[in-house]
């Protein structure tokens, strides 16, 4: 999903940013704090916050973030182990947090756990229809059987298959499957939504094109829904 990470040491966010795109997250970074107050009015599925940042501390921007009254789900980074720093980040509205140094498989699943819980949904699998999509394995299945799709056709899937009947416009796609350094465009998206539609043949659904509105994943209606009885 779209990520905005924020922290200021270059190494610790090149490997998180590097780690999170590799398994099909679009993460934009931002090293300084009052920049990373302006980012955060845009719309992300999640904010990595570290507390300790220049110019604007974590704690700040959680603060303003919440009394703007949004409700994007924050993970705290913290090289403190202090439980009031912890109780403080949890108090301000964080979501949950975080202790450096930390393993990549916790960060994985505290994201997952964000991303559920934001979305409504308790597990990682999503079922539509006959395919499910594994958000652990960032896999999908057809009947039970493995489609081959690339990390970016998951992703494309996971956010309308999670949402069916919701209409998707092409810059809502472009902001969540690519980075400003992707210079991606409609046709790109147009490109992606088609190849996507060519691995889903024999789906329980179809992704339709609304002209000028975008995308919209239809559930089929089952064979006898119309038969008499």
């Amino acid at each position: 999903m779209r990520i905005l990470l924020v922290e200021d040491t270059p190494d610790v966010a090149e490997a998180i940013v590097s780690h999170l795109a590799r398994i099909g997250h679009t993460v934009e970074w931002e090293s300084n704090g009052a920049a990373a107050g302006r980012r955060m009015a845009d719309a992300y599925d999640l904010v990595i916050l570290d507390v300790m940042l220049p110019q604007q501390d974590g704690f700040s921007l959680l603060e303003q973030l919440r009394g703007r009254g949004q409700h994007t789900p924050v993970l705290m980074l913290t090289a403190c182990a202090e439980i009031e720093e912890r109780v403080r980040a949890l108090d301000l509205g964080a979501d949950d947090y975080l202790i450096k140094p930390f393993d990549f498989r916790e960060l994985d699943a505290r994201i997952r756990v964000l991303l559920r819980r934001s979305g409504g949904e308790s597990t990682n699998l999503i079922h539509c229809a006959n395919v499910s999509i594994d958000r652990k394995s960032r896999s999908a299945t057809l009947d039970g059987a493995p489609i081959e799709l690339t990390r970016r056709e998951v992703t494309l899937l996971e956010i309308i298959a999670a949402r069916p009947g919701r209409i998707f416009n092409k810059e809502e796609l472009m902001d969540r499957l690519f980075t400003v350094d992707d210079t991606p465009n409609a046709n790109t998206v147009e490109q992606y939504v088609a190849r996507l539609r060519k691995k889903l043949v024999g789906a329980a659904f179809e992704i339709r094109t609304l002209r000028g509105l975008g995308y919209q994943l239809v559930l089929h209606a089952p064979a006898d829904a119309g038969a008499l009885h």
